[in-house]
């Protein structure tokens, strides 16, 4: 799968883009704050329906202007299709495939995109949810239906939220609170199939992550991945991951047994304490947490790992091709031997997008395609417009 065409209006800071890309690799170079950034943003928003830098969506429209359109032609081998957004301010947002409207969410269901930015530090050393974040967007590409789903869940969640706080603040008992049953109910339904999801994606990411990673780091350190969750006993959000996935296939049964124990405490503090919202994916490397043990190198090289497991997982699942890879403002932050190694991992995609503020940073099999990105403007080929690095 190839990206051939970007179009841009009113996204960011663009208020009109066009971008050619050609398979291979496309690198993207201009100082920082110019807009490479916002061009691999809305790429990969196509195929995650999030971004990676913000967790609403008004950001992302120019200021001024109440939507924002991305339009992209993607090439599946002969076949090509379009894919269009418009992401609105306030409401839901609209989408057409090859013209015709449909779901938003249909849209990861024909872009596969895998992004890594140096945001992506935060899934190593940031709090559970950042995790949980990656986890979801990486569900959604694999299993397109999952995004209703955990829509579906962050509602029951805020609605079912919204009923202990009035319990409590009206100073209700837990076993005055018979309407909880409705929410528990469609809790545990949706619940239940993202906390299988997620398990399942555990097990299929850690040969790929172990092999990623020892193509980065150049050593062995025996990456682990397991989820902390909440209806086995841990608390991530309270600062316990200790508890492991549990062995029972019964998931929705022990989730709602969790709910029945946690209820007093519920209606106390007026939040729910169990569920998916509360999970942590734990990160290890030769048995020690990355979190709080892992040296810089180590937490970019694991963080790496996780993004190019991401893209292998892809690769392998999808009849489209390989997803398009975008490494953005990735390589300043690697030292000479960790870019070489990266370079030469993602050397056999059908499309790699690259941007950087300095092109003498990106490995030479990366530098084809140069493009020079300023204020807001595709001025074109680098060889054409030229301009002094590091000035």
């Amino acid at each position: 799968m190839i990206v051939e065409h970007l179009s841009l209006v009113d996204f960011r800071n663009y208020a009109q883009a066009e971008l050619e890309l050609r398979p291979g690799t496309n690198l993207l170079v201009g100082r920082n704050g110019q807009g490479k950034t916002n061009l691999a943003e809305a790429l990969a928003y196509l195929a995650t329906l999030g971004s990676h830098r913000v967790s609403a969506d008004a950001p992302l429209v120019r200021e001024g202007r109440d939507a924002a359109f991305v339009r992209a032609r993607l090439a599946h081998g002969s076949r090509s299709v379009m894919l269009e957004l418009q992401v609105n301010k306030q409401g839901s947002n609209k989408a057409r495939i090859s013209g015709n409207p449909v779901r938003a969410s249909e849209l990861p269901r024909y872009a596969q995109v895998v992004l890594f930015a140096p945001e992506d530090l935060t899934i190593v050393r940031g709090d559970p949810s950042s995790r949980r974040r990656f986890a979801d967007q990486l569900l959604i590409q694999r299993t397109p239906r999952l995004a209703g789903v955990l829509a579906d869940y962050d509602r029951t969640l805020k609605q079912r939220t919204t009923l202990l706080k009035s319990a409590r603040a009206r100073g209700m008992k837990a076993d005055q609170l018979t309407t909880l049953e409705v929410w528990d109910d469609k809790l545990v339904s949706l619940g239940s199939q993202i906390i299988d999801a997620r398990s399942r994606l555990a097990v299929d990411l850690s040969d790929p992550v172990a092999r990623a990673y020892a193509a980065i780091a150049g050593a062995d350190h025996a990456p682990e991945l397991a989820w902390a969750q909440s209806i086995a006993g841990a608390d991530p959000e309270e600062g316990d991951g200790s508890a492991e996935t549990p062995t029972t296939n019964q998931t929705a049964e022990q989730f709602r047994a969790a709910l029945q124990a946690k209820r007093p405490q519920e209606v106390e503090r007026g939040l729910t304490l169990v569920g998916p919202h509360r999970d942590d994916l734990v990160l290890r490397l030769r048995g020690l947490p990355v979190k709080g043990y892992a040296s810089h190198g180590e937490s970019w090289s694991i963080a790496l790992s996780l993004r190019l497991a991401s893209a292998e997982l892809l690769r392998a699942e999808s009849p489209g091709g390989d997803p398009i890879l975008i490494l953005d403002d990735v390589f300043a932050e690697l030292d000479a031997a960790r870019r070489s190694r990266l370079a030469d991992v993602v050397a056999g995609y059908e499309q790699v997008i690259v941007t950087a503020a300095v092109a003498g940073d990106i490995p030479d099999p990366l530098r084809e395609n140069a493009v020079r990105i300023e204020g807001g403007e595709i001025l074109g080929s680098l060889a054409d417009h030229p301009f002094e690095e590091g000035s």
